[in-house]
């Protein structure tokens, strides 16, 4: 079993800057793949970027946010730039065996998720 949890998320306004993080616990942390997914009220969730041995970004965050890893911390970050109202959301990290890959089924564990709001 792997238990992850989200913090970092809060209130910013447009063009602002918020740095998630994702600290994980349990089964050997350096072997997953790491991902982070978003939800909008009223709308499927959502792949943003994934890391493994490289990493990988949804075409709408691309250039504005970046996804690190720190093994040794058993941490994920996501850094989250230029931020737009459209990327309010709750943030989830997700843990794969699978690579990164932008489907949520594939993903075996789950974070509860933090809020990020940007306002106009």
């Amino acid at each position: 079993q792997v238990q992850l949890v989200e913090s970092g998320g809060g209130l910013v306004q447009a063009g602002g800057s918020l740095r998630l993080s994702c600290v994980a616990s349990g089964r050997t942390f350096s072997s997953y793949a790491m991902g982070w997914f978003r939800q909008a009220p009223g709308k499927e969730r959502e792949f943003v970027g994934g890391v493994a041995w490289y990493t990988y970004y949804a075409d709408s965050v691309k250039g504005r946010f970046t996804i690190s890893r720190d093994n040794t911390k058993n941490t994920v970050y996501l850094q989250l730039n230029s931020l737009e109202p459209e990327d309010t959301a709750v943030y989830y990290c997700a843990a794969s065996q699978r690579g990164v890959t932008t489907k949520t089924y594939e993903y075996d564990y789950w974070g509860q998720g933090t809020q990020v709001t940007v306002s106009s």
